[in-house]
């Protein structure tokens, strides 16, 4: 038998919290991978090796033991809940204020010689007027579908509904 450098010994309420997640089965596969792992793991109970645990789980030994060394480490509730991010997402680029002049600026009438405005023109425009530092044309295509803004088709579908409705 290997010589362990993580042992986990659980108390009755850690064991009985731990079969808890797993007789339910709610929450994340993360989440009841590792109740289980740690269930396995518990010298007071049916401890078994790491190879054993990670072909009953179809794991890698690894995953096995990062999830004894957190709970040895770092406590009950790291080893069974993931990790919180420590940096902060990205802020978003488009703020309610830029996305109203963004959609403002795609509603207005095109650069002189253009029937309508490009992705990129736009990108390039919203920089050129400061209300953005940086934008690409997907940038700005994702802002303008999130606000769900078709100005090909923007009478379409009323007209659609209007001569369904009288036929």
């Amino acid at each position: 038998m290997e010589r362990q450098k993580y042992i986990v010994r659980l108390s009755e309420a850690e064991r009985q919290e731990l079969q808890a997640i797993v007789k339910k089965g709610k929450g994340g596969a993360h989440k009841i991978r590792n109740a289980q792992i740690l269930l396995h793991s518990d010298e007071n109970g049916e401890r078994l090796t790491v190879e054993a645990i990670a072909k009953l789980l179809h794991c890698n030994k690894d995953t096995v033991c990062e999830a004894r060394k957190r709970l040895v480490e770092r406590g009950f509730s790291a080893a069974v809940e993931r990790k919180k991010r420590e940096n902060l997402a990205i802020p978003r680029l488009f703020d309610g204020e830029a996305e109203a002049r963004l959609i403002a600026l795609a509603c207005s009438t095109p650069p002189e010689g253009r029937g309508r405005w490009t992705l990129q023109m736009l990108a390039d425009r919203v920089v050129e007027l400061k209300i953005v530092p940086h934008c690409t044309a997907n940038t700005v295509h994702e802002v303008l579908k999130k606000t769900n803004l078709n100005l090909i088709y923007g009478n379409a579908g009323l007209f659609r509904r209007s001569r369904m409705r009288n036929s």
